[in-house]
């Protein structure tokens, strides 16, 4: 179970160097492959939810994940808020229309999980709606594992501090200041308060069939192969004897070479035109 005030005891200070990162990424890309064609083949939908403040991460992490799945088993969803006839439906509504088929993967760039984040600090709902919303949720998902879903919770951790640093890296870059909004610093501002929303929403909707991971997003390398250990864990429980061997081989080798010199050309290419 996650504790309330938890996220004061997180070590953001944990590392994985760039090399070993570049070393061991290929095997785990490989391995997410065969367990998504496994849960693809037995019919097992999995739901990935990635919550967390803006600048830490997530969406560089959700790149590196799907980028060498078959895209013919996953969609991603980008959650943006709810629209005028949205709002005219139960506030889950929208969500169960984004919801993975049988054997496919789900990946939810924020979530239902911004009614008690965002909405609830900014004021967007009622009290009495984001404090029923957490049971909404426990429902909500323990409908789902019911059904066989596998649900993998990620909160991208990162210091008010360390928040302010990437703002700031953001908006010297002529490519990328477009990225930081007056909004995005008004959250900044409001760190504390969305900090208490963070941990009171972690410790309510910890379940044994959805538990949260935290994410320590300082490094970025450290934070990609946690998600990456964190989800393979997750399919290998949940297939059991149906998951499938892990490679090791020459072959399985060549491979590994392949993927890691299309990630340093991919480096390169982009070093090039920055």
């Amino acid at each position: 179970m996650v504790e309330r005030r938890m996220l004061e005891k997180v070590n953001l200070d944990q590392k994985l160097a760039h090399a070993d990162y570049k070393r061991l990424l290929p095997p785990l890309q490989r391995r997410l492959y065969d367990l998504e064609k496994a849960c693809w083949d037995h019919r097992i939908p999995s739901v990935v939810v990635f919550e967390g403040w803006d600048a830490s991460g997530k969406g560089s992490a959700i790149a590196t994940l799907t980028e060498r799945l078959d895209p013919r088993g996953f969609k991603l969803h980008p959650i943006r808020p709810p629209r005028a006839y949205e709002k005219q439906r139960p506030w889950l509504w929208r969500f169960w229309l984004k919801l993975p088929a049988y054997g496919e993967m789900a990946i939810f760039d924020q979530s239902w999980y911004g009614r008690v984040l965002g909405e609830r600090v900014e004021g967007l709902v009622k009290k009495r709606e984001w404090r029923q919303a957490y049971q909404d949720i426990l429902d909500f998902e323990r409908m789902l594992a019911d059904d066989g879903a596998v649900i993998v919770k990620f909160w991208f951790h990162i210091s008010k501090r360390e928040q302010k640093k990437r703002f700031k890296a953001l908006e010297k870059d002529p490519l990328e200041s477009w990225r930081v909004t007056p909004e995005d610093w008004e959250r900044h501002r409001n760190y504390d308060a969305y900090l208490e929303a963070a941990e009171e929403m972690l410790a309510r909707t910890e379940s044994e069939w959805a538990p949260w991971t935290i994410i320590e997003a300082t490094d970025r390398c450290f934070a990609r192969k946690k998600v990456f250990d964190t989800l393979i864990a997750a399919l290998t429980r949940r297939l059991g004897p149906l998951a499938p061997g892990e490679e090791s081989s020459p072959e399985a080798e060549r491979k590994d070479r392949l993927l890691r010199q299309a990630v340093e050309e991919a480096e390169l290419a982009v070093a090039g035109g920055s």
